[in-house]
């Protein structure tokens, strides 16, 4: 029973997540000629450089599906080599488990999204306002050079709670929901794991996609407009997803959970992104702040002033709703391991 359970496609989708969320947290991010997402971006500057040339949306539909299919090598010969030769021994089952924990880890950035914030927080602490406009830099599209001190703690609250499903959730729903959809339809575990695991990669390389190529730019108008639309698509129930944990982290908190509730309903859609705003909204509703970026959107009541304080809450935020979604999986990962037992 033991042994079949250690097996069991559930049990491992379970293991394999928490083992991936606790690497990330304790080591971060893998370096730099290692990391899969530095190689997926390696093949969007790849076939940028053949398709940007046509400059035409058609252009950004083949450039996105060439990407996933080259992208998804990353994921799929590694472990379909090492799945081939299992029956060798016990060894190759934990090298499987083990290539599995690495590959779905290298799709999180819980570690490096709270970090960040967290040394512009400092930053600002030390009233170092330039290296806090500096660091913030690295984290927003917007040109940070001639920021307030207001304007610097919005940008961080905002690039860190809109970057909560990117990060982390919309990566764990579809690990999570392929994952148990694979073991439905009766895959063999193995390949419920790959696929998975497949899933979340995926949804890592169309991130990275639109971040290097979802500019309404001249130049990259036409040919990222398709991922950026497939972006906005697999982020749509992720986000909101996101903004309701939010609200129940904001509860847990002693925020103003019903503010938020309010203020992501009133002001989620005042973004260009439909999806962005239904986490920073939320939580400038729960924070009874309001953020800014200049020129473009406004979300939030400014009842309360931006204080540097306001950064720790929005990092304690993030941090319990990444909890609580991962605490739903295990719920719902675990249930489905008792209905075998």
């Amino acid at each position: 029973m033991i042994s079949e359970l250690y097996s069991n496609s559930i049990y491992m989708l379970l293991t394999i997540l928490l083992f991936a969320l606790a690497i990330d947290l304790l080591i971060g991010e893998f370096p730099v000629k290692l990391h899969p997402v530095v190689w997926i971006g390696n093949i969007i500057s790849f076939f940028k450089k053949y398709f940007i040339k046509y400059d035409n949306k058609f252009s950004g539909l083949m450039i996105s599906i060439c990407v996933i299919i080259f992208s998804s090598l990353i994921v799929l010969v590694p472990m379909m080599v090492i799945k081939h030769f299992l029956y060798l021994n016990d060894g190759m089952i934990y090298l499987f488990k083990l290539i599995a924990v690495l590959l779905l880890s290298s799709t999180f950035s819980v570690k490096l999204l709270l970090d960040s914030a967290r040394d512009v927080e400092r930053d600002l602490k030390n009233n170092n306002l330039n290296k806090a406009r500096q660091a913030v830099s690295y984290l927003v599209s917007r040109k940070t050079d001639e920021l307030n001190r207001e304007h610097v703690i919005s940008a961080v609250i905002e690039t860190l709670t809109e970057n909560i499903p990117d990060s982390y959730v919309s990566t764990i729903f579809y690990y999570s929901i392929v994952g148990i959809i694979a073991f439905l339809l009766g895959f063999n575990d193995y390949d419920v794991v790959i696929l998975a695991t497949l899933a979340a990669l995926i949804h890592r390389v169309v991130d990275t996609m639109d971040s290097m190529l979802g500019y309404k730019t001249e130049e990259l108008y036409n040919i990222g407009y398709v991922p950026a639309h497939l972006d906005d698509i697999l982020n749509y129930i992720p986000a909101r997803l996101s903004g309701v944990l939010i609200i129940i982290a904001s509860a847990f908190l002693g925020l103003n959970w019903k503010g938020a509730s309010y203020i992501m309903k009133r002001d989620a859609r005042n973004c260009d992104s439909p999806n962005s705003g239904y986490t920073m909204a939320t939580v400038a509703g729960a924070l009874n702040i309001q953020l800014e970026k200049e020129g473009v959107y406004t979300l939030g009541d400014d009842i309360h002033p931006l204080k540097v304080e306001c950064i720790e809450k929005a990092i304690d935020i993030a941090r319990l709703s990444i909890f609580l979604i991962t605490i739903f999986f295990f719920v719902v990962f675990m249930d489905l391991i008792l209905l075998q037992i």
